[in-house]
């Protein structure tokens, strides 16, 4: 057997610790990126050069991806790439306008109006894993939505390869959707040199984007200084499985998450006992001509799991504790299930929908809370790339109504100023109606 199996009796409840998940950001990691981070808002390009050449091996003159190599890039690539990069772009694009807030205003009895204000960030970083593989899809995933926002300015950063070049696949996609400011540098050094700006690389107002653990470190050091998305962990897919599933389906789906990682984690929940050895026969098989087959092995066997369940209410409950980031349901009636899953970041419903469709062209976001986090926050949204104000005003008359409960409030807090920003100034219109009273008429 490749994979750790658990099984649940009928009433028990899956825990952490049967999982074994490590959560976090590693202490070392942080504090290496901590290094990292200090240097660069220190030494600004000076430190991005100095990284590059330890971490990508490669000496930069120019950080920054020329107009030349970006046509360069396009016309390398192959017309099929192209139209596919087209086709997805245009899915994403579609989808993430649904997101569009809007701004609201609303007025109330005597003089009130009240509202939300929606406003575009002016300027956001995109980070684009690469280097020894290249990731086009997180181009759209990250930039599409931005644009869609209406955000002015998208600095995108990704790490370059050994030539000191990027990968045209990745500069193709950045073509597609017009993101020309784009820079050779990537680990905690590139998202440093977003959140605090060097000469090069203006300052973000957010940073985006899937990345390795010493990107998600540096979000985590930069946060608060700058925005961030969320603080991903390793990839992870669980599937839940039922007599009707096809074993080949689920095997490959297992591998396709496992693929990316050592440290992907990989979880098939059944209620079907026979299930589990069929699909493991089935690994063993896709695996003999898997290129990537020992990286799949490892993280199957080392953070894989197989869970055997009572029934499909118990299926659901731990694919609710386990919150992944991917969910497949390859069950009998899987739309009769949606409605118990309270927990994931993307749904994927019957045999005929990989997570390889989410990945590229369905239209919803691959950038996905991991690592439980899908219990409380979402994929990469519209709303990432937006704020919200609130907006105020009151007439003096409103003021003279709410005027009791304000300052019977900011009494019991203790906090006379604010009862007095309201008592001032109703005293002083008071006072003005006086005069204005014993005035004669002109």
């Amino acid at each position: 057997m490749m994979m750790r199996r658990i099984e649940l009796a009928r009433g028990k409840t899956l825990t952490e610790a049967m999982l074994a998940r490590t959560g976090g950001v590693d202490a070392e990691v942080l504090s290496v990126a901590a290094r990292i981070v200090d240097d660069v808002r220190t030494r600004g390009d000076e430190a991005l050069r100095d990284y590059t050449a330890q971490f990508d091996k490669v000496e930069l003159s120019e950080l920054r991806v020329s107009h030349a190599e970006i046509e360069a890039a396009v016309a390398s690539v192959s017309e099929e790439f192209k139209d596919a990069i087209a086709t997805a772009a245009a899915s994403i694009e579609e989808f993430h306008e649904r997101q569009v807030p809007q701004s609201w205003f609303t007025t109330g009895e005597g003089g009130i109006f009240l509202g939300q204000k929606v406003t575009p960030l002016r300027r956001v970083g995109i980070y684009v894993p690469g280097g020894r593989a290249s990731y086009p899809s997180s181009v759209l995933m990250t930039a599409i939505p931005a644009l869609v926002a209406g955000v002015e300015e998208i600095a995108m950063v990704v790490p370059p390869a050994a030539d000191g070049s990027v990968d045209p696949h990745t500069l193709a996609a950045a073509a597609e959707v017009g993101v020309s400011e784009i820079y050779k540098v990537g680990g905690a050094q590139a998202v440093a040199a977003l959140a605090y700006g060097t000469r090069t690389i203006p300052r973000v107002d957010k940073v985006v984007g899937p990345g390795n653990a010493y990107v998600t470190a540096a979000k985590k050091l930069v946060m608060g200084d700058v925005g961030i998305d969320m603080l991903a962990g390793p990839s992870e897919v669980l599937i839940l499985a039922d007599a009707t599933a096809e074993p080949a389906f689920v095997a490959i789906d297992l591998m396709a998450q496992a693929e990316h990682d050592p440290r992907a984690a990989t979880y098939l929940v059944t209620d079907d006992p026979t299930l589990p050895d069929e699909v493991e026969e089935a690994l063993e098989l896709l695996l003999a001509d898997a290129p990537r087959a020992d990286v799949i092995r490892r993280s199957l066997t080392d953070n894989g799991r197989i869970i055997i369940v009572a029934d499909a209410a118990a299926a659901i409950d731990v694919a609710n504790a386990v919150a992944p980031e991917h969910l497949e349901v390859m069950m009998a009636e899987p739309f009769e299930l949606l409605g118990a899953i309270r927990n994931a970041g993307a749904i994927f419903l019957g045999p005929w929908t990989p997570e390889s469709v989410g990945d590229y062209v369905a239209g919803p976001n691959h950038v996905l809370p991991t690592g439980g986090t899908a219990r409380f926050s979402g994929p990469l949204s519209v709303d990432d790339f937006m704020k919200r104000s609130s907006v105020i005003s009151y007439s003096r008359e409103a003021l003279e109504v709410d005027a009791a409960a304000i300052i019977a409030i900011a009494t019991a807090e203790g906090l006379d100023a604010h009862a007095d920003a309201v008592a001032l100034r109703l005293e002083l219109a008071a006072e003005d109606d006086v005069a204005c009273d014993g005035e004669p008429a002109l």
